[in-house]
């Protein structure tokens, strides 16, 4: 009798931690969708990053050069971007820009008004996705990808990185079953190739050693496609993406993360600086999955390797580590410590309440966040491991009611 009531109590404690996590979560979205709905209605899409990709397609539709600074700076500040703002351009590979060729054809507020509303159906599919691949367990903690502050961030903002979530969530549940399929929708992490160096290096060796030959043309395909049909909009986009690199001074900017902290530090003109974490990354990741090649699963294995990539990348803005929800989810579904999700939980909230509430923070004070979700996540799943061999704590629950 003793041992049931205990146990009523720890299931009664889980679904208190469980709906406040809904509750925080689904007030957060809700006010993000309020914000993407208020859009048509003001002046607010014009001082988004969006105004840059809706630039991008208005020089697209007339086939002039998307990364003429003296062009996309009147468009951009006509469109209502503040005059104390640089210019800015489409830094993802040419090989997107048929992406935001679209927007070229709508007004900003239509334009900016379809594009959230289609960034934020990546984001509810890609955490329904991973909800369904844990088996749809009988709680609200898929919630926390929702409220993910990343992800509400890059919505808010009109950024590109939920596409590229929506890309490695469509790996995961295709790479089985429809590999073709499966090495098309990575064509979305491409936007953002920088946040998937290791990613990628493993994934190339996975595919080597399974023969998984399929994902490798699947990639291929949509990548044919995407560069003819940049070619075809506009010819001179390759050299004109390279000249813009190479004068744009993103070198100068200092981003919240790992790489560009130690090129600063050491020396900031040795720009090899910032991609020795990704050299070392790649090196570890081989040597990570070498270890584990005969019973490799991109489930578990994939998260890890992610959360490093974010980690180690040469550039890393905060809204593109929304790419860790996969990872944070796939913890909070194994852990059996409520403690666990009320730490991810807390953290996220505090993020969430620093951005909404319009106070600017030094860039610097962003540098805990992506540490942080590692090792969230090397916790959580040490902690499982823990239990799985036999040991117990005081904080230990029972497992989430399904």
């Amino acid at each position: 009798m003793a041992s049931n009531t205990g146990l009523s109590t720890v299931r009664v404690k889980y679904d208190i931690a469980d709906l406040s996590i809904a509750l925080t979560g689904g007030l957060a979205l809700a006010f993000v969708v309020l914000y993407i709905c208020v859009v048509p209605l003001t002046n607010i899409a014009g001082s988004r990053d969006f105004v840059t990709y809706w630039a991008t397609g208005q020089q697209l539709v007339h086939h002039a050069n998307p990364y003429d600074s003296v062009a996309m700076k009147r468009i951009e500040h006509e469109a209502g971007l503040p005059s104390g703002y640089t210019v800015g351009f489409m830094r993802n590979p040419p090989w997107g820009l048929p992406l935001a060729l679209p927007l070229g054809l709508m007004g900003l507020r239509t334009g900016a008004f379809l594009w959230s509303l289609l960034l934020l159906a990546c984001l509810l599919s890609s955490v329904l996705m991973l909800r369904r691949m844990y088996g749809s367990p009988g709680n609200y903690l898929h919630w926390l990808g929702w409220s993910f502050a990343p992800a509400l961030l890059t919505l808010t903002m009109g950024q590109t990185s939920l596409f590229s979530l929506l890309g490695y969530v469509l790996f995961l549940r295709l790479h089985r079953s429809r590999q073709f399929l499966a090495g098309i929708s990575l064509w979305l992490c491409a936007l953002k190739p920088h946040l998937f160096l290791i990613f990628g290096v493993v994934l190339l060796a996975w595919i080597l050693v399974s023969r998984s030959y399929k994902i490798l043309a699947g990639v291929a395909f949509a990548m044919a496609i995407s560069c003819a049909a940049t070619t075809c909009i506009y010819p001179a986009a390759w050299s004109e993406y390279a000249q813009m690199i190479r004068t744009v001074g993103i070198e100068k900017e200092f981003i919240p993360c790992l790489s560009i902290v130690l090129r600063f530090w050491l020396s900031p003109q040795m720009m090899v600086l910032q991609y020795l974490p990704a050299a070392l990354g790649c090196a570890w990741g081989l040597i990570y999955f070498w270890k584990r090649c005969r019973a490799w699963d991109w489930m578990s294995e994939g998260s890890l390797l992610l959360l490093i990539s974010i980690l180690f990348a040469p550039y890393c803005w905060l809204i593109d580590q929304c790419l860790a929800i996969p990872a944070l989810l796939q913890g909070a579904y194994v852990t059996r410590f409520r403690s666990m999700l009320i730490i991810l939980a807390s953290a996220n909230l505090i993020l969430e309440i620093e951005l909404m509430s319009g106070v600017k923070l030094p860039s610097v004070h962003y540098l805990w966040t992506a540490p942080a979700w590692l090792a969230w996540y090397l916790c959580a799943i040490g902690f499982k491991r823990m239990a799985t061999n036999g040991y117990r704590r005081d904080t230990q629950i029972a497992d989430p009611p399904q």
